[in-house]
């Protein structure tokens, strides 16, 4: 079974906690909070509400709290859950990061500076969860493999899968190193419709530099090319227009239960041990599109 995502939507944070228990109930190995909402607000909640599935943040970003508070909130949350947290941190992205008022330099510095003060608190605040690094090109794979505990992508290439996971020693995985991607998915019979849905969730991430650069290292040149000639113009419209089926099946899963599942095998098949379908649906919102997630795999 794969891994869910998780956010908590103002209003509906009571039915939030009653869908983690949910998904513990039905054998799903784990649930992951995006970085929008209160992340470790979540999980802290999910700690004291789920007995057994393991959870954590995919991610927390790192400019929005600092070292030793995220560690005091990781230990807790890991000692209270029994160890189920994991501690997912990213440098999230510079529209949100703007938002946020915070100076930041450069990700991989900023990334190993945060995780080695978090690591320096243990002593003071208690045992600490696994710690894993937000990663896309190869210099993140390295750092979280100096750093880290494992390696989350989102909206990865899974063709592309196997020449990042080269940067990861063998023991290292063997020995339970957390490889995670936050992967777009919609449930339709009717594809058409999956795929458009698919394309909305992908457009602001089109617009992001660091996400256009991997998609490139990925084999997707041409694809990125357009998309940027389209941003000069302007022309956002442009942009589902843009999107190949061939790059879109490669970082989305999308179409029947059965297309689903299928697609889902092959991600297992190309090393990433902690899929984590981010739900979404033609026919209404999260809690609709974790109903169809729950019938796809019932």
């Amino acid at each position: 079974m794969p891994a869910l995502s998780l956010a908590a939507v103002p209003g509906r944070r009571l039915q939030t906690i009653d869908l983690a228990k949910e998904i513990e109930r039905r054998g799903f190995s784990g649930i992951y909070c995006a970085s929008f909402g209160d992340g470790i607000g979540l999980c802290l909640s999910m700690a004291h509400a789920t007995s057994t599935i393991r959870f954590g943040t995919a991610i927390a970003n790192i400019y929005a709290r600092n070292a030793f508070e995220m560690a005091q909130s990781a230990s807790y949350i890991h000692e209270v859950s029994g160890g189920r947290f994991v501690l997912g941190l990213g440098v999230s992205h510079d529209p949100t990061n703007r938002r946020l008022g915070v100076q930041v330099g450069k990700p991989l510095s900023d990334m190993r500076n945060y995780v080695a003060a978090i690591r320096a608190s243990e002593q003071q605040v208690g045992a600490l969860p696994p710690i894993v690094p937000a990663t896309l090109r190869k210099k993140m794979v390295g750092l979280a493999v100096e750093v880290g505990d494992g390696a989350v992508w989102a909206n990865a290439s899974r063709s592309h899968m196997a020449e990042s996971l080269k940067g990861i020693p063998k023991d290292r995985i063997d020995n339970g190193f957390y490889i995670g991607d936050m992967l777009p998915t919609c449930i339709d019979d009717d594809v058409e419709a999956a795929k458009n849905v698919s394309k909305r969730t992908l457009t602001s991430y089109l617009m992001l530099p660091n996400y256009r650069n991997y998609w490139k290292e990925a084999g997707y040149v041409e694809e990125m090319e357009a998309v940027e000639a389209a941003l000069e113009r302007r022309d956002r419209d442009a942009l589902p227009g843009l999107m190949t089926d061939r790059w879109l099946a490669d970082v989305t899963l999308f179409g029947s239960a059965k297309d689903v599942r299928a697609g889902l095998e092959k991600w297992y098949e190309a090393g990433v041990s902690t899929p984590i379908l981010v739900p979404s649906s033609t026919k209404g919102g999260q809690f609709k599109a974790f109903e169809e997630m729950f019938a796809a795999f019932s």
